[in-house]
């Protein structure tokens, strides 16, 4: 077990030190897109300028003989590209597998200046986070940069999951973690081929009311990922970092996205993946207060002073503990309307009201 106070020192001569906190930067979606299909490429100027995360995907859409097509391509997109604020995230492929090594070996060589984070997929436990931490400090002593990269792990087996929190644990370099349905339902054995999302025949029924059993009784479809999605939630609050929700693949179903969306940010994931241009605006809605919360928040802000004791506003009860709760909030559209200045303009005008 390495000491604590070994925790921050570069684990390779001439590698930056690690970071010693993980920085929150809007990251309501993380849009993804295929860097070998010159079609997507295309569109990754104008699209950079509508998302907060840019990913370039070269795992499981990918296909095989596209790998390295897809690799080149990201390294082409990185160097020609001015991404602004926008944040470039690759997902490299899995660990196990012919690519994983030469995506990172040639990417943090190639654009290591341009990327902020890695997701690595498929995540088991620490030692998978251990092996990427110190293989990152000797790829970028080599390459001579000044920052270190991030990690951010998928949470798409049930090892991985079971060993949630020593993996958010695992380096300084742990960005995040997402939820990755599909591949986790297979891992589970569960019995959805959907990808993300509910499932109708996951639900409650209220009590019989007569001898018909079938009949006036009333069925709530159920949420499949609450537990993970909430587990995650607690493995990274715990340890600094940001979680995610996953995909959601059915893209006409705005409706049940938007729901699913929202369930985790009320859960308190920060964002999540975007696979079609039409979830981008989902996401950014979504993952960002309401006008009408943010006014609220910023009065019990006002009204509770040094944030002690307690006072009745509107004829609710506040304290030291929703006035936390306001803070997240506050703070959290703060930090949106430095990025976003339609959100800039609505949440300005909750002061003037």
């Amino acid at each position: 077990m390495r000491s604590p106070k070994d925790f921050f020192r570069p684990l390779a001569v001439g590698a930056p030190d690690p970071v010693r906190e993980i920085p929150f930067r809007p990251s309501r979606m993380i849009h993804f897109f295929d860097p070998s299909n010159a079609k997507m490429a295309a569109k990754v100027p104008d699209i950079a300028g509508k998302v907060d995360v840019l990913l370039g995907n070269l795992e499981d859409a990918v296909q095989a003989d596209r790998k390295e097509a897809a690799r080149a391509g990201l390294v082409d997109i990185a160097k020609a590209t001015d991404f602004g604020d926008t944040q470039l995230w690759v997902r490299v492929n899995s660990l196990d597998s012919p690519w994983g090594l030469d995506d990172l070996m040639t990417l943090v060589r190639e654009i290591g200046d341009k990327l902020d984070v890695i997701m690595v997929p498929k995540v088991e436990g620490a030692e998978d986070i251990h092996y990427v931490d110190r293989l990152l400090a000797q790829l970028e002593a080599k390459a001579g940069l000044r920052r270190p990269l991030l990690v951010h792990a998928i949470l798409e087996t049930a090892r991985g999951v079971a060993n949630v929190e020593e993996i958010a644990g695992a380096s300084p370099r742990m960005q995040g973690l997402s939820l990755g349905p599909a591949d986790l339902a297979a891992s589970r054995r569960m019995k959805t081929t959907r990808v993300g999302g509910g499932h109708p025949g996951y639900l409650v029924r209220t009590d019989p009311v007569g001898e018909d059993l079938n009949a006036g009784r009333q069925t709530s479809q159920q949420d499949l990922w609450h537990y993970t999605v909430a587990r995650m939630v607690d493995a990274c609050a715990a340890n600094g970092i940001l979680p995610y929700y996953g995909p959601f693949g059915d893209i006409r179903d705005t409706v049940a996205c938007e729901d699913q969306f929202r369930n985790a940010f009320l859960l308190g994931c920060v964002g999540a993946w975007s696979l079609h241009p039409v979830q981008i605006e989902i996401a950014r809605r979504v993952f960002s207060p309401e006008p009408a919360d943010v006014r609220w928040a910023r009065k019990v802000i006002a009204a509770m002073g040094d944030g002690t004791g307690a006072v009745m506003i509107d004829g609710k009860m506040q304290d030291d503990a929703t006035v936390k709760q306001c803070r997240v909030v506050a703070e959290l559209a703060d930090a949106l309307a430095a990025r976003d200045p339609e959100l800039a303009a609505a949440y300005a005008a909750t002061d003037e009201d």
